[in-house]
């Protein structure tokens, strides 16, 4: 192994996941893949073990696990295959690895995320669900472990980096925070025509190349909402101290007001590689394969507030922070269950937030702040989802 970085990618096969190795791929005497897990690309995973050669891999089901034996013993490979949740914590936690990349879509990444903080590793979170579900229970993980968390989130990355070194000294300096937001691909288009949006059109984002869910998510501006309730946790503010504004050209990803009225922005191409080798190097800054940011070449960079008729699923966060605990995990699982049903066309892309705002009214919280009890709460939100969405189909 030697000197180099041994890192453990949850989900190597997204797109959070192949930029993470892009830029790896760029420093190879500097980092190394310990362990690559994926859901259900196999045939990709495969691909990605024999360039890279990781001690571990782990997939969901026995059967994707052999089949991909399989493939690496054609290979010649010596890699390890490992399946189930149990497996994930393992190699999230295994004592060899210095950095665990989050990057798990959903609410499935709370378990090995709460593994890898309390080993005490260096966690860059791109999976905002283990924050939104896990909350306090998260932090004081990552607290007890004395685990390094990074955001890699590009609004979150780029508060942390208007943030001084010093947290203990946020609370005096800072009036509130400010995450931008481009509006996705329906941001001009009339509230009253998004019961026609199609599943490609709501993937279609004008900015980022994303997966399916946060697409869709990024369109009803959900993930923003998302966003909010991580905000609040990984920097401790208050819900009243953070704001979204839509910024069509997403290239201010946030920005820091202090008590001086000053405020700090960062600014860069939209480009996950960016974020993520910041979080990979940090302190340290190294080449990310992003394009260098011109400004010459913008004409404009503007800022709007976001319509509530367009975006309703945003109020959401700041009244599920200022509930009772646990109204964060209904709110992601029946985030989940309703754009897993517009993908699937069983319900239009507007009843996405029906589903979701009958899921809260439906589902009390009851204070769950365990593991178990929030994962039992998990559950429970999305059987009642799983209702609403029948309701509406029928």
């Amino acid at each position: 192994m030697g000197t180099m970085t041994q890192v453990c990618i949850l989900g190597s096969t997204g797109s959070i996941g192949t930029s993470t190795l892009d830029v790896m791929a760029r420093h190879p005497e500097r980092f190394q893949a310990f362990a690559l897990t994926a859901h259900g690309r196999v045939d990709e995973l495969l691909a990605q073990c024999i360039q890279w050669r990781p001690r571990f891999a782990v997939l969901p089901g026995a059967e994707q696990a052999t089949y991909l034996r399989n493939g690496l013993k054609a290979a010649r490979l010596r890699t390890e295959v490992l399946c189930g949740a149990t497996a994930l914590a393992e190699v999230a936690a295994h004592p060899d690895v210095q950095v665990v990349m989050a990057a798990i879509v959903g609410a499935a990444g709370l378990i090995p995320c709460l593994a890898a903080a309390r080993a005490g590793k260096r966690l860059l979170l791109a999976n905002k669900e283990a924050l939104v579900v896990g909350g306090a229970l998260f932090m004081q993980a990552v607290r007890e472990g004395g685990a390094q968390l990074l955001p890699i989130d590009s609004e979150h990355s780029a508060i942390f980096q208007c943030l001084p070194e010093d947290r203990a000294c946020w609370v005096d300096r800072i009036a509130h925070i400010v995450l931008t937001a481009s509006g996705g691909p329906f941001r001009d288009r009339d509230p009253s025509t998004l019961g026609d949006v199609t599943p490609d059109e709501a993937c279609a984002h004008p900015n980022w190349v994303m997966g399916r869910k946060i697409s869709v998510d990024s369109a009803t501006m959900m993930n923003k909402a998302l966003e909010v309730i991580e905000a609040h946790w990984l920097f401790g503010l208050a819900p009243e101290q953070i704001r979204v504004v839509i910024h069509p050209q997403s290239i201010v990803h946030s920005m820091v007001a202090y008590r001086d009225s000053s405020v700090l922005a960062q600014l860069g191409t939209p480009d996950m590689r960016v974020p993520i080798a910041c979080g990979l190097a940090y302190p340290e800054r190294i080449e990310s394969g992003g394009e260098v940011l011109d400004l010459s070449t913008m004409a404009q960079l503007s800022f709007e507030e976001p319509d509530p008729r367009r975006f309703p699923s945003l109020q959401m966060a700041w009244d599920t922070l200022r509930g009772p605990a646990g109204g964060a995990t209904i709110l992601n699982a029946a985030n989940e269950e309703a754009v897993a049903a517009f993908l699937g066309c069983t319900i239009r892309f507007d009843q996405i937030h029906a589903v979701n705002a009958a899921t809260l009214d439906a589902v009390q919280p009851a204070g769950a702040t365990s593991i178990d009890g929030l994962l039992a709460l998990d559950a429970l939100a999305r059987r009642e989802a799983v209702l609403q969405v029948r309701r509406l189909a029928a």
